[in-house]
């Protein structure tokens, strides 16, 4: 193995989970890489009683001290670019391209952080005379972030630095498919000068999540992955009355009209279905063609020929995950859906073990299909025929997601009355990838998202925290009213 075996990282310590022994296989040639051992409940508790002691310390440590520790931090990211890059592919199977600007993105959500200390300074206002209320954020106490596999280091990075520079401590629960880059932030944390407990990794799977959403010490608990686990986390740990924000898949529709700009449509279709191999709830998995676009198909699928497995295009998780997409692609053949740009049975020359499907385009997809209702998670565009842009956005809002949607026009108007009707919480024009840079934060609507708030940008101030309101009154000279 070229690692070292995966153990939880609870105090700065690094110990055993105990449990069923994992292996860690990396999707770019089947090899094994590293080893873990499931963690049971007990080391859950063992992470939160840690970070329920370092507690206090940290949370009355000022925000402008706390702050420092993640300017370091952004640093040690930039410094370690190449290595941190180098580690999610590997374990991920994204090309390096792709896995850089994961770290990238890590580091702007590291800078965002940064900031806080500018936006949680409080608000004071005289509300009557002599009487003056003043408003100020509190940390929650402890804190537990659940992440996927599709982006090791930057989603749980969408959490850390915000929650940590608030003053809460934290449970990082990363997938177990992916638990390199976890431990790896968890060393840069503790290299930039983070007190020890203040954040903690336990290594699990459904035991540990359930212990999680179970435990009476974390106030609250975010989630990242699938709907179907989103929707069980969010009802277990809400039961439990936690804070909770649970985000989900989705089935995210391009409504491509007429009169769309065939290159920069295509070449933003392409990219989009096929990015990071289509592994993730941004990808553009419909897309629903008004009217006569047949030029604008044909150049998608040029593009999607020029991406090559292996070279610009990366691994599919496990080879559990490249069968269940390539039985999607065969049923919805078999449906009578056609099929354009084939990647099923695909092998990478040297790297015939790894789990790779190719760039696959579908036209003719019904909406009643089952590909064109559920998440693949794989490079795979279905392409479903409308009439008009009413008939487009009716297919559009009957889907039970809700995280993005995008409209291709050269027409303002057009791509106005798309944004307002389309049921997503992010919308594109002319962007296959509508995500929302900082201080915007990130989230869908439906059974994309479980729970109110945000956990990133300015509004997961609200999650973070939670306020205190005190009521001040010094001159008993000041004229009484009903107020005071």
């Amino acid at each position: 193995m070229k690692y070292k075996s995966v153990n939880n990282f609870i105090g700065e310590e690094l110990l055993e989970g105990g449990g069923e022994k994992l292996e860690v296989v990396s999707p770019i040639d089947g090899s094994i890489i590293s080893e873990l051992f499931l963690s049971s409940a007990d080391a859950v508790d063992r992470a939160v009683q840690t970070a329920k002691a370092a507690f206090p310390s940290w949370s009355n440590t000022p925000i402008k001290e706390r702050v420092q520790v993640f300017f370091r931090y952004k640093r040690l990211l930039e410094e370690n670019m190449d290595e941190l890059t180098k580690l999610v592919q590997e374990e991920n199977g994204k090309t390096y391209d792709e896995a850089k600007a994961e770290i990238l993105k890590s580091a702007e959500l590291t800078e965002f952080a940064c900031s806080m200390p500018q936006l949680v300074s409080g608000e004071l206002l005289e509300v009557s005379k002599g009487v003056e209320c003043r408003v100020e954020h509190f940390p929650l106490g402890v804190v537990a972030s659940i992440s996927p596999f599709n982006f090791p280091n930057m989603v749980p990075n969408w959490t850390i630095p915000n929650a940590l520079v608030l003053g809460n401590t934290m449970i990082l629960k990363p997938s177990e498919l992916v638990p390199l880059s976890a431990n790896r932030i968890a060393e840069l944390l503790r290299d930039a000068g983070l007190p020890k407990g203040v954040f903690n990794v336990v290594h699990g799977a459904q035991e540990a999540v359930e212990a999680i959403c179970d435990h009476p010490d974390i106030d609250a608990v975010t989630f990242v992955g699938s709907t179907r686990v989103a929707k069980i986390v969010y009802k277990r740990a809400a039961s439990k009355l936690k804070r909770v924000l649970a985000l989900g898949g989705a089935k995210n529709h391009l409504i491509v009209l007429p009169d769309a700009n065939v290159a920069m449509t295509a070449s933003n279709v392409a990219a989009s279905m096929s990015g990071c191999a289509g592994q993730r709830c941004m990808a553009a998995s419909a897309m629903v063609a008004v009217g006569n676009v047949d030029k604008i198909i044909e150049q998608i699928c040029e593009e999607a020929r020029k991406i090559i497995p292996g070279k610009n295009l990366g691994a599919i998780i496990s080879a559990k995950a490249k069968e269940r997409i390539e039985n999607y692609i065969t049923e919805a053949e078999n449906d009578g859906a056609k099929i354009l740009v084939d990647g099923r049975n695909c092998k990478v020359e040297g790297k015939e073990n790894g789990f790779y499907v190719g760039p696959t385009v579908i036209d003719y997809v019904r909406p009643e299909m089952k590909i064109a209702k559920e998440e693949v998670f794989g490079p795979v565009l279905s392409i479903i025929r409308a009439k008009n842009v009413d008939e487009a956005i009716n297919i559009e809002n009957s889907s039970d997601y809700g995280n993005a949607a995008a409209v291709f026009t050269q027409s303002g108007g057009l791509a106005r009355y798309v944004a307002d009707r389309a049921s997503a919480g992010m919308i594109g024009v002319n962007i296959g990838v509508p995500v929302p840079r900082e201080p915007f934060s990130f989230g869908g609507w439906n059974d994309s998202r479980f729970g109110v708030g945000d956990i990133t940008g300015k509004s997961s101030i609200q999650f973070w925290t939670k306020l205190k309101k005190i009521t001040t009154k010094w001159n008993p000279e000041s004229q009484v009213n009903w107020m005071s």
